[in-house]
């Protein structure tokens, strides 16, 4: 099931032979013995000399044509204008380019091929959602349960039998929909390793697997889906490495009942993620570690405080009337526990003033009083704005009415909230900006 097997060309090098070239006398001059050579002394040890790290392999930006789509579809003005200018680049990778999940608007999420395809786009920085499989190796996945609607697990039937919850059709007549349940924790490393990554998406009303699973949104594609390559969180370090970009993994809260099986804590899920970071020789600096879970962050600032001082909480109280004013006036009880950045949705950073412009809001104003960075999220990820743009403009809506849109709500986000990296299913968009911008 797996696609053809990427070649790699070898450049053979030929070696020179070195003749061996004898002194000879000339003229009369006399031959005089020659005393044996006196044995060489012996040196002393020399300590092993480490391997000199592989250089980070060189991708050039390519943003193609989403960028300037975005762009021509806005209204006029002097923003538009702005980006127009610099529209022929040169463009580079920025860490204010966050790859999310990849590049997932297109390419199934947390596969190899998201992940390059999101360095291409100037992605400075890559996440791996990190969760555990059955034999508590760590692997790269939104959500612990997600299996049914992110890979192909439901059309390998030995697999599929292993599953939470099998697959069950929809039933029109009793009202309830197709359903199932498949986690990593259901299989071991070996097991997820034969999986094939496939865009996110099922269909409620299917009656059977196979059309369950194919309900990609249309504003998204199933043409980079033939067999996404999942990756291990290790793979993905090694990966990210080797493409020259920063991390943010992400510790995501578990599907399951913790102690998994008794003995495997929180703590050790959280310990677990850091220590592939320092088996790899990763430099903390280069490691944002993330988590829902302010415990997450507050383990990390006492036991492993070079990963935690740049950790970020994310933070989804906003998504209550009650959270967000919570999260407001805690802002600065965050900052006393040691945590420098928090990263909400894009919406609770925003709203209108009385001219409908979109302007920051209170929790913007908040963190930035408390002395906290601000990472968010996640642009690309409404599909079409002509409607709105859903759950991540919706305290803007009544500002939003095409694409172009895209790049005002970004402008807002850096230059008036100042946040310091934007996530994207689309990290192109971003790059774009943050190139026109000196970001």
């Amino acid at each position: 099931m797996k696609k053809g097997a990427r070649i790699n060309i070898a450049l053979a090098l030929l070696a020179l032979p070195v003749a061996a070239m004898s002194a000879c006398s000339g003229g009369d001059e006399s031959l005089k013995p020659v005393a044996p050579p006196a044995p060489p002394a012996e040196e002393p040890e020399q300590p092993e000399q480490p391997e000199e790290p592989e250089e980070p392999e060189q991708y050039s930006v390519q943003l193609g044509p989403r960028p300037y789509y975005l762009v021509e579809d806005m209204d006029e003005g002097e923003l538009k204008a702005a980006l127009q200018a610099c529209s022929e680049g040169p463009f580079e990778r920025t860490d204010f380019s966050i790859g999310h999940r990849g590049a997932c608007m297109q390419f199934p999420e947390h596969t190899r091929e998201s992940y390059e395809a999101a360095a291409r786009m100037g992605a400075g920085i890559l996440e791996c959602d990190v969760t555990f499989t059955k034999d508590r190796q760590l692997v790269c996945r939104h959500d612990q349960c997600d299996l049914h609607t992110t890979t192909n697990i439901l059309a390998i039937p030995e697999l599929a039998e292993k599953c939470s919850e099998p697959f069950v059709p929809a039933d029109a007549e009793a009202g309830t929909p197709a359903s199932a349940k498949c986690c990593t924790s259901d299989i071991t490393l070996a097991e997820f390793k034969q999986l094939c990554g496939k865009m996110d998406a099922a269909n409620p009303d299917a009656t059977t697997a196979l059309a369950y699973m194919a309900a990609t949104p249309d504003f998204r594609t199933d043409l980079y889906a033939t067999c996404g390559t999942l990756m291990t969180h290790a793979e993905s370090i090694e990966l990210f490495s080797s493409l020259g970009v920063k991390f943010t993994p992400e510790l995501k809260i578990p599907g399951v009942e913790m102690p998994y099986e008794g003995d495997y804590t929180q703590e050790d899920f959280a310990q677990q993620m850091i220590d592939d970071y320092k088996a790899a020789g990763v430099d903390p600096k280069s490691v944002f570690a993330q988590s829902f879970s302010l415990d997450d962050v507050l383990y990390w600032l006492a036991k492993e405080p070079e990963f935690g001082a740049q950790a970020v909480y994310l933070d989804s109280r906003v998504d209550t009337p009650e959270g967000y004013e919570t999260a407001v006036s805690g802002m600065q009880s965050l900052a006393d526990q040691g945590v420098k950045i928090v990263a909400p949705p894009l919406f609770a950073l925003v709203t209108l003033d009385r001219n409908e412009k979109i302007v920051p809001s209170e929790y913007a104003t908040a963190a930035r009083a408390a002395g906290l960075d601000i990472i968010t999220w996640t642009l690309e990820r409404s599909g079409p704005l002509a409607s709105g743009g859903g759950y991540y403009y919706q305290s803007v809506v009544d500002a939003i009415d095409n694409d172009g849109d895209t790049m005002v709500m970004l402008d807002v986000l850096a230059r008036d909230v100042g946040v310091r990296g934007v996530f994207s299913d689309w990290p192109a968009t971003v790059t774009y900006y943050a190139n026109c911008m000196g970001l």
